[in-house]
């Protein structure tokens, strides 16, 4: 069964910034002050998107001393590749059925 690709999750990973910040953390666990100084975004501007990543479950979050480190959940990308994959196979299908025109 067809299951729809989850908007909410395709808004929060539509935004650059937050896109720039998946893709650094998939490469290596990484503390606010390497995501600023990697991005160059403001401390607030990436607090800020580090908030939507985390209240979606893209990142998790592990203290460590004074500092705060982010790492990717990666089943949850797992899962929205999952919903393209469902959705590429149902287009492949989609050529041979065609709707009448009234």
């Amino acid at each position: 069964m067809l299951t729809s690709v989850d908007p909410d999750m395709l808004r929060i990973l539509g935004d650059p910034l937050r896109l720039r910040i998946v893709t650094l953390l998939a490469r290596e666990t990484l503390c606010t002050t390497h995501l600023v100084e990697e991005t160059g975004a403001k401390q607030t501007n990436l607090s800020n998107h580090m908030k939507v990543l985390r209240e979606a479950g893209v990142v998790e979050t592990e203290p460590c001393g004074r500092f705060t480190y982010y790492k990717l959940r990666p089943e949850v990308l797992a899962g929205l590749s999952e919903q393209f994959a469902a959705l590429a196979e149902s287009a492949r299908g989609a050529c041979d059925n065609k709707r009448a025109c009234p």
